[in-house]
């Protein structure tokens, strides 16, 4: 299966998720929240420094819940100004 090129918007969105994400993690550790999360470190890394721009579902979903971010908040936050 090959996946298609992400555009410059959805590059864009998945780093304003990472930066969220981040900033929502505050002073807590990649790996408490990690773990919370059930996911790896590695996997938050990514997702925080935009390498990995398009997160499954569930996984935004179990940082969303470890972060204590509603989902309806997430998606409005990544959304490019002016939607």
């Amino acid at each position: 299966m090959v996946r298609t090129p992400l555009t410059p918007e959805e590059r864009e969105r998945g780093e304003r998720l990472g930066r969220l994400l981040r900033e929502a993690r505050g002073g807590r550790s990649m790996t408490e929240v990690a773990a919370s999360a059930g996911i790896s470190p590695e996997t938050l890394r990514k997702i925080e420094t935009g390498r990995a721009p398009t997160p499954a579902f569930f996984t935004v979903a179990a940082l969303a819940r470890a972060l204590g971010l509603s989902m309806d908040e997430l998606a409005q936050l990544c959304e490019p100004a002016g939607v």
